[in-house]
């Protein structure tokens, strides 16, 4: 990751002296040719009264990082960059990163196309002041607003579709907040804990709203502008990442993450009924078919749950770790349940259907904490450190 400071203009100074009323965190992918016009806008829109800083977090792979020192020298006021090797989370987690590196009490996010207007960061920031909110968010679905520069019907329904589903997932959180998809808006550094972001694509407000939402909530509205030049970069894969966004938000508490575990268990009988099928059509066995054919359902429920329950725990082993264990879990629940059923029946007196659904139950139960545990909980370190000594 590297770094670069212009001077303010008239300045000599390498690094910028002193923090600025706002920071505003622009996140770039290929903007170059967006660049010149943004800085210019800021210049003309951003009143002297309300000193500011720009700080670009760019994950570029043409020469945006270049344009922005050259642009940064006909500024009035301090411009970084910080150029990310590696893209971790994507134009949201370069936000995360631009948080964490901002210097001011308040932090306005917004996008290096020039479809949001720079003209409206003062009046964010007064926003904010007047109602004592820590959270300013630019909204094109309230009075006054417009999504006007989003271009095509295609683009307005996911925009809609995309906003009506993370409202009805998450009715409390997002309350107040008309427009979540938004990727302008500003926040006070204080209220905003960085660390425990978690962004996965490029919508950062609505990680922020759902993990670290402030109290106070505003709004201001505005008109979505079109593309100075460039290509939009919301294409199907952003909306996978969307999706798988939108999924890890909602299991991110145990019982959310139980019901998810067992809906995705409950989906693993389509893999492993068609390959039962598939098998016994060749001419196997049923029995080795069975144990081949529950196989493709622990690796589709293996693949669904690292993508959808525990995107964020997968650092602590290699994935090959993590398949083996949970391979295992999945295996032994099969080996476990037939002599529970017999106990169940045999020793308790239980109906064969009560006893099998019992321990359905109980094996599920047992496998889902089994998985948390021993699959994507990180490693104690303190029993490593024992072992050391």
């Amino acid at each position: 990751m590297s770094e670069y400071t212009a001077p303010a203009q008239g300045l000599d100074a390498v690094e910028v002296p002193e923090p600025g009323a706002v920071t505003i965190v622009v996140p770039t992918f290929n903007e170059s040719a967006n660049i010149r016009q943004l800085l210019h806008r800021i210049t003309e829109s951003v009143p002297a009264r309300l000193p500011c800083e720009v700080l670009f977090v760019d994950d570029s792979t043409d020469d945006t990082p270049e344009v922005i020192r050259e642009a940064a020298q006909d500024c009035p006021f301090p411009v970084a960059v910080l150029h990310r090797e590696e893209p971790l989370g994507g134009l949201g987690g370069a936000v995360v990163e631009g948080l964490k590196a901002a210097a001011s009490e308040w932090i306005v996010v917004m996008d290096g196309d020039c479809q949001h207007p720079p003209s409206l960061v003062p009046d964010l920031v007064a926003t904010g002041e007047r109602a004592n909110a820590g959270l300013v968010v630019a909204s094109r679905y309230i009075e006054g607003g417009s999504r006007a520069g989003l271009a095509g019907g295609y683009r307005v329904a996911v925009s809609r579709g995309a906003t009506w589903l993370a409202k009805a997932l998450f009715p409390c959180r997002l309350r107040g907040i008309s427009d979540p998809m938004s990727g302008f808006f500003a926040i006070r550094r204080s209220a905003v804990t960085a660390d425990v972001l978690q962004p996965l694509g490029y919508k950062i407000l609505l990680e922020l709203a759902v993990r670290s939402r402030p109290r106070q909530v505003a709004e201001v509205p505005f008109v979505f502008q079109d593309r100075f030049a460039g290509e939009s970069k919301s294409t199907a894969q952003e909306g996978f990442r969307f999706l798988r966004h939108l999924a890890g938000l909602r299991t991110a508490s145990p019982a959310a993450r139980m019901v998810g575990f067992g809906l995705i268990g409950a989906s693993g009988f389509v893999p492993n009924l068609v390959g039962l099928w598939a098998l016994t059509a060749l001419g196997m066995h049923y029995l080795p078919a069975e144990i081949l054919a529950n196989q493709l359902g622990v690796a589709w429920n293996f693949l669904l749950i690292e993508h959808l329950l525990f995107r964020d725990r997968r650092a602590h082993r290699r994935w090959w770790a993590r398949l083996g264990r949970f391979a295992l879990l999945a295996n032994a629940d099969l080996v476990l349940r037939i002599p529970l059923i017999a106990l169940l029946v045999g020793r308790l007196g239980i109906g064969v259907l009560p006893a099998t659904a019992l321990a359905l139950v109980m094996t599920f139960v047992l496998r889902f904490v089994g998985t948390e545990a021993l699959v994507y909980l990180p490693r104690r370190r303190g029993s490593r450190a024992r072992r050391a000594v």
